[in-house]
């Protein structure tokens, strides 16, 4: 639970409900991403996941290039992002970002 300092004194924030099924934070426009994300893939694929929204647009563009993963239109695309940005940010104790592709070794293949 987060604690609010306000004038009057102390609130309590409510951290959000988690919904039982997917693990996802119920909030904004979950039900949207569970809509479009589960369709193909484990929610625990997404939640272990961290990204900024420019992270997670790179993370669909990928799917729709490589994995037939189809379009959205630009409303709930935008919608996805933020949710997935707003719920699973950058984290200190993440892997590294990949390296560029000139930072490695020609590929032999």
């Amino acid at each position: 639970m987060t604690l609010l300092l306000l004038a009057g004194g102390v609130t309590l924030a409510q951290e959000p409900e988690i919904d039982a099924f997917t693990g996802f934070p119920k909030t904004g426009d979950w039900e949207l991403v569970r809509a479009n994300c589960i369709a193909c893939h484990s929610t625990k694929l997404i939640t272990q996941q961290r990204g900024t929204a420019a992270q997670w647009l790179a993370m669909i563009r990928w799917m729709q290039k490589k994995q037939n993963l189809w379009q959205f239109d630009p409303v709930t695309e935008e919608k996805i992002i933020t949710y997935l940005a707003d719920n699973y940010p950058p984290s200190d104790a993440q892997r590294r970002a990949a390296l560029s592709p000139d930072m490695l070794p020609p590929n032999p293949y």
